[in-house]
Order: structure tokens, then C-alpha cells, then sequence
């Protein structure tokens, strides 16, 4: 049962939950990270260190939608185990709603 990534993180990116991961499943795209369902040993330390919440247990209702779009990116998506920069606008994403269809990127981030 592992942890999702949802649209919260799309231009937020904080990073602080790759710190904590013991597995390293975190991946990188453009402006959001996502995690490998099939690493991830959901020991749930992501989960509280994600200041805007997007990091969530697939036992909740809106993690369907999210564990396929994980699975699918962090296949594509390079690997992240460090914590790098937020983006300097992340604070004003906070609270936007619908990201997922306005801002999603299919772009790869930098990984490590």
C-alpha cells in the first residue's frame, strides 16, 4: 500500500519529502514529483513532511486517480534522493485549485 503524490505538489514542488524517503522513490518531472508505487514500503515519513499536503495513502478515496499517474511518470521521470530548490513562486501555488489540468508537465525534471 504505498503513498501517491497529488496535483498540491504541481509548481510547489517543496522536495522536503525526498530527504526522508529510506527507498529513494521519488521522481522528478518539470514542476512536480511523484512516486514509484512499487518501491515505495509505506512507511509513511513522506507524508508529514509535505508542507502543502500532496502526499497521501492510497487507502484515501482520491488516491485512485493519483496511483496510476505515479506509477506512469516515475517510470518515465529521472530519480531524486536529494532535496533540491522549490520553485521561487512555489508559496503562490498553494492554494490553486485544478492544477492538475492547467499546469501538469510531462517534461522530466533534473534528477540527481
Amino acid at each position: 500500500m504505498p503513498y501517491v503524490v497529488t496535483e498540491n505538489c504541481i509548481k510547489c514542488k517543496f522536495q522536503d519529502c525526498v530527504e526522508v524517503c529510506p527507498v529513494d522513490c521519488f521522481y522528478e518531472g518539470e514542476n512536480m514529483l511523484v512516486i514509484h508505487p512499487d518501491e515505495c514500503i509505506d512507511c509513511g515519513v513522506c507524508e508529514p513532511e509535505c508542507p502543502i499536503e500532496a502526499i497521501i495513502p492510497d487507502t484515501d478515496p482520491e488516491s485512485e486517480k493519483w496511483l496510476e499517474l505515479n506509477r506512469e511518470w516515475s517510470e518515465k521521470w529521472p530519480n531524486i534522493t536529494r532535496k533540491g530548490d522549490s520553485p521561487a513562486d512555489a508559496d503562490e501555488w498553494r492554494d490553486v485549485e485544478n492544477k492538475f489540468e492547467k499546469h501538469f508537465s510531462e517534461a522530466p525534471g533534473a534528477g540527481d
